[in-house]
């Protein structure tokens, strides 16, 4: 059957995956290294509540590709299944077992024996929690009534000393919490820890050397010239990232006088993704449409210098949890829901049709602007600055 939809990631992808995101990266750091989107990678990643998965070791019981191979030549040199069994130190029951159920002596390949033997093997074995009712109900009522997991896991050690299937660790509970396919507790039960995360990472887990969090020489909004703060010339633009569901966004870009808006596709929301695609943009106003561009204090744009180089564009950043003084952009951004709803996939969208949810709200009237359109606006202030 044809896959549908993206490629999934192979099993050597997926171990990149996992080792990246213990390693402390970002979703799109991780996207970027797989090229893969970031939607893909965090949908891996919440399937497994962000723990990764045991790897998985064959058993030193289990027949070897080796053995298998060695099997299937002996079958080819016409041996009877003793003498394989004796040439390869097995009971003649386990080699006869092992032709019988891939297919006989006729039809045996070495090579779909062990895959056969591989994926019947995958079996999760239940966890306490899933087998002891008892113990899931008194779990569940204590995260109920805020407990954390430590603090649950050492209460039990001490209420039930002499009852063993009443304690669980709080590794336990935290992968029945995060890892849903387990079945065990509710969903809803992860509001009640403290963090409130949707997934987990390790203590192992490190970003220490990323720059995350930090603006090298970022130019405050205060260093904003007073033209820019009285909307007196056109070319002062505020801009932010709108989220979506997956790990996806969209850049917005505001023009202050005239609340003209311009809608911008990006592959991640790492600085590179993100200035390389507002570079990609500016580059098709005309000269002098864009002067200064005011952003929050998202790291997204933590690659400012490169970008103010490439299109020669100030970048002013906001104050800490100021969004307000981005007035514009954020009361646009509250237009665009209506477009683009909390939690929607936003990477499905093309730049096309980005740029036809830019040219509704362009051709509509605004009361800030005595109702007149922002594309009119726009055009009318241009035109007597020329």
């Amino acid at each position: 059957m044809a896959q549908m939809g993206r490629p999934g990631l192979s099993s050597q992808q997926k171990c990149e995956l996992w080792a990246r995101w213990k390693a402390g990266q970002s979703l799109s750091d991780i996207g970027r290294g797989l090229g893969k989107h970031a939607g893909s990678i965090f949908g891996v990643l919440l399937s497994k509540g962000g723990i990764a998965p045991a790897a998985r070791i064959r058993s030193r019981r289990s027949l070897s590709v080796h053995e298998r191979e060695e099997i299937s030549r002996g079958l080819v040199a016409g041996l009877s299944l003793r003498k394989i069994a004796a040439q390869l130190g097995r009971a003649p029951s386990t080699i006869s077992r092992e032709v019988g159920r891939n297919n006989g002596p006729r039809q045996y390949r070495a090579a779909n024996a062990d895959e056969r033997a591989w994926r019947s093997a995958c079996r999760p074995k239940l966890c306490r929690l899933a087998i002891n009712p008892s113990l899931q109900m008194v779990v569940a009522q204590k995260l109920n009534d805020n407990w954390s997991p430590q603090q649950i896991s050492g209460w039990l050690k001490v209420e039930y000393v002499n009852e063993a299937p009443m304690r669980a660790s709080h590794e336990t509970i935290y992968k029945s919490l995060f890892v849903q396919a387990r079945g065990v507790l509710k969903k809803e039960l992860i509001s009640r820890l403290r963090t409130r995360r949707l997934m987990r990472r390790g203590k192992s887990s490190t970003t220490r050397g990323q720059p995350r969090g930090r603006i090298v020489d970022a130019i405050s909004i205060r260093q904003r010239p007073a033209e820019v703060e009285d909307r007196a010339i056109p070319g002062h633009w505020e801009g932010d990232l709108l989220s979506g569901g997956k790990n996806s966004h969209i850049a917005t870009l505001v023009e202050r006088q005239s609340r003209f808006v311009m809608l911008v596709q990006v592959r991640g929301k790492d600085t590179d993704s993100v200035v390389n695609a507002l570079v990609r943009q500016v580059k098709h106003l005309p000269a002098g449409l864009m002067s200064s561009l005011t952003w929050d204090r998202g790291t997204e744009l933590a690659d400012h210098k490169r970008f103010t180089v490439a299109t020669d564009v100030t970048v002013y950043f906001c104050d800490p949890q100021s969004p307000w003084q981005r007035g514009s952009n954020e009361n646009t951004n509250g237009l665009l829901r209506q477009y683009f709803p909390k939690g929607a996939d936003l990477s499905g969208y093309s730049q096309e049709d980005l740029n036809a949810v830019a040219l509704q709200l362009n051709t509509r009237p605004r009361k800030t602007l005595g109702f007149i359109t922002p594309a009119a606006k726009l055009a009318t202030t241009v035109a007597s600055t020329a």
